[in-house]
């Protein structure tokens, strides 16, 4: 091994070692984001599928449920089949009232609102309630740092970075907000929302009717819940599934424990029953992380 691959490995190497112990209940929060993931990953492949089918000619069915008012390049609202749309909708899980501001507000008081609300981005609507655009903390960072470097681009510059001097000279809103908005209809389900807001890179989704106005606001946080069941409702399917595949007496002698997701099967159980329960666990109950099978057979 040369000198330039044994940097390349060390340097592999101190790339998977935690540069700190994990925070208490860090595990849990890892497990969640994970579960998540793969929630919005079997949505975005669901929908990926829906986009190759005919359209049903049903306007809530053919991407009606998502309203993107500025959308990321390159990309379309999915459209989902009826049968498969997930009963909870966005309306289910958003606050209500949404803070917002006034397409008018000064800068000053931008960074109070933002401050008093406790949240990093608030929806700007003009005098009908109808969003606008989106001003963040990163909006007015990004001000502060341009008047506190005193660059000028000068008039052959790159037309972003001009573009970002003259909006970091605003004084308003409407000056500093990221327009167009990404929106969401309150009738979109939660697994559109997420993969959306997944898409987009945002932690807030402002929730707009189909004319447009404001009429709420959804978090990620509220829809990793909504798209993750609880241990306790995973709990109860895998023990339908232990009715369904073990005999009356053998129902007794199988106990199920779940915790962020992972079943732990004990007990006694046949082996070929054994291994028939963790195949139909795995199949057929969403959310599992992992089965661990600690069953004696025999």
């Amino acid at each position: 091994m040369n000198d330039h691959e044994k940097i390349s490995a060390g340097g592999e190497a101190r790339s998977g070692i935690a540069s700190r112990p994990p925070r208490p209940g860090e595990t849990g929060r890892q497990d969640m984001l994970l579960r998540y993931l793969g929630a919005v990953a079997a949505a975005s492949a669901e929908q990926a599928e829906a986009r190759q089918r005919p359209a049903t000619g049903d306007p809530g069915v053919a991407g009606g449920a998502v309203r993107v008012q500025g959308r990321p390049a390159g990309q379309r609202p999915p459209r989902v089949p009826a049968e498969s749309l997930a009963p909870l909708l966005v309306r289910d899980v958003m606050d209500v009232p949404a803070a917002s501001m006034h397409d008018d507000l000064p800068y000053r008081q931008i960074a109070r609102l933002l401050a008093r609300e406790g949240v990093g981005a608030i929806p700007v609507v003009d005098a009908h309630d109808h969003v606008v655009g989106v001003v963040s903390e990163s909006d007015l960072l990004a001000k502060v740092a341009f008047e506190a470097s005193g660059h000028r681009p000068g008039p052959i510059g790159r037309l972003r970075e001009r573009r970002l001097h003259g909006k970091a000279r605003g004084e308003s809103a409407a000056d500093l907000m990221t327009a167009p908005a990404i929106t969401v209809l309150p009738g979109a389900t939660v697994a559109e929302a997420a993969w959306l807001a997944a898409l987009s890179r945002l932690k807030r989704l402002p929730v707009a009717d189909h004319d447009g106005r404001l009429v709420g606001v959804v978090r990620r946080e509220a829809l990793l819940r909504a798209l993750i069941r609880d241990d306790e409702g995973i709990r109860e399917e895998v023990e339908s599934v232990v009715v369904a595949v073990c005999s009356p007496a053998e129902r007794t002698t199988v106990q199920v424990k779940v915790r962020d997701g992972v079943v732990d099967l004990t007990g006694r159980a046949p082996a070929a029953t054994a291994a028939r329960l963790v195949a139909e666990i795995e199949a057929a109950v969403e959310d599992v992380v992992e089965v661990n099978d600690h069953l004696v057979t025999g």
